[in-house]
Order: C-alpha cells, then structure tokens, then sequence
C-alpha cells in the first residue's frame, strides 16, 4: 500500500466518531482527500473492498458514498479498470462574436487539440437537414460526427452536415472542417448560433466521461457563406463544466448607433 493511500485510510478509519450516517462520513473523508491532495486527479481509488476493510465498514455503505461522489464529479468510474479522482477541467473561454473552427480554438490557446470519429458518412437529408440547408428530398448529406479533444479532455461532441454537393466525400476532412472548406471556396463567413441547457443522456456522458444527467450546452449553429447561402448545420454538445461562452454588448448611441456604454 503507497503512503498516500495509508494516509487516506488513516482518515477513514474514524468515520464512525460522529453521529452522521456513515456513507456520509465516507463521501465527506474522501472529498477531503482529494482536496487535500492526498490522491490528485488522474489516481485510482481503493478498491471498494479495501475502503471497507481498513475503515471497518459494509462494503454497501462504500458503494453508495462513492456512486455519490461519481454523481458529483468528484471521481470517475471506468467499466473494468476501477474508480479514479476526476481531471481538474480548465475552463475554456469562447467568445460568441468570432467564427472559428475547434482546431483552430484549441491552437490559439496551446491545447493539443484532436478528434476521435463518431461517424462519417453520406446520408439522405433528414427534414430539419433538407429545411436549414436549402435541399430537394432528392439530395444527400455529408455527416460528421466526432469528440472534440483538447490536452486529452473529451469537449465536446460535434454533428456537422455538409450538403454532399459540396462535401462529396466527407473521409476528405481529417483536422479542421472549415480548412477543408476553405480548400474548395466554401469556408461560412458568418452563423447564427442558438444555445441551450440540456442534461446528459447516459451515451453522450459516457463520451464525455462526466456523469450521466450532468449539465450542458446544447448549441446549434447555422453557418453562411459570403453569398448568403447556409454551408453548414451543426449541432453540438459541450461540457457544462468546461465551457463559458462569452459576448461583448454596447449600447446603441442616441442616434440608434452602436456606441459606447456609460
């Protein structure tokens, strides 16, 4: 047993001194842990029958303490390799006023940025797809759908649809969807995005590796060309808990201008 888990233990084994329910001390000795740094983010927990041997506690009281400490952010479950303390989330800042790609985000900031693909693909346009991007029934789809990753925290998950007429083969965007436009004239000059709170579905949480019903942003975004015409609909999700979007306001002048505010 390394040091740092003896110390942790030698916290636990007093969780019956007060008259709180023991999961309860349990939840509370472990957050105290990881604040403390006794166990940092990224370190694997006791097993749940070593917590309950060296605490002198059921092993069902440490499973609920634990699910509770999952449900919170606290730590991490990972199917067959065991409980962990959650990574620290940097949060990333994105203004509301600038059109550019995750990559491009990502390099501005130092963050290694990469994508693992969810799905690539051409597709008959749904009725939502057919309707934003100006499509006959007639007509395909290039979809992208991939997890944005930055210094190997999971982001977001992104839905790009392309129409196939100008993305023709969507294995063509290996990086950077709007470099890959660009190549071809189609880079958007503008969008219109709408955002919303949601709650993970247990798919998407997993993917994202935060725990299921947990807040996020839901953002749709309508992407234009030069001309006018819709290039992009993209629908994505982004970690609540990593993500501030952020605009700047003026108020307008007295002659309706935009101006300086007071």
């Amino acid at each position: 047993m390394d040091d740092a888990a003896e110390r942790i233990f030698a916290a636990l084994r007093d969780v019956s001194q007060s008259g709180a329910p023991l999961y309860l001390q349990l939840k509370k000795n472990i957050e105290e842990a990881v604040k403390r740094g006794l166990i940092g983010p990224g370190d694997a927990l006791p097993s749940e029958r070593d917590i309950a041997a060296e605490a002198d506690i059921s092993r069902v009281t440490v499973r609920k303490a634990v699910q509770d400490l999952v449900k919170s952010g606290v730590l991490v479950q990972r199917h067959g390799s065991g409980t962990f303390v959650a990574p620290r989330m940097e949060r990333v800042e994105q203004s509301l006023s600038r059109l550019t790609s995750f990559t491009e985000d990502m390099a501005r900031r130092g963050m290694a940025a990469r994508s693992q693909w969810l799905d690539r693909g051409i597709y008959t346009a749904s009725p939502d797809e057919m309707m934003v991007l100006g499509l006959s029934a007639s007509e395909l789809v290039s979809r992208l759908s991939r997890l944005r990753i930055a210094d190997e925290t999971p982001l977001a998950i992104e839905r790009a649809t392309i129409s196939a007429s100008v993305l023709p083969d969507p294995h063509e965007v290996t990086s950077s969807l709007y470099m890959a436009l660009g190549k071809t004239g189609h880079r958007p000059v503008r969008a219109v995005q709408r955002i919303s709170a949601v709650n993970l579905g247990e798919a998407e949480a997993q993917l994202l590796a935060v725990p299921m019903g947990s807040a996020c942003l839901q953002i749709e975004r309508i992407s234009y060309l030069a001309s006018g015409k819709v290039i992009e609909f993209t629908k994505s999700i982004y970690r609540g808990d990593a993500y501030d979007f952020v605009a700047e306001l003026r108020l307008p002048g007295p002659d309706g201008q935009e101006g300086e505010g007071t």
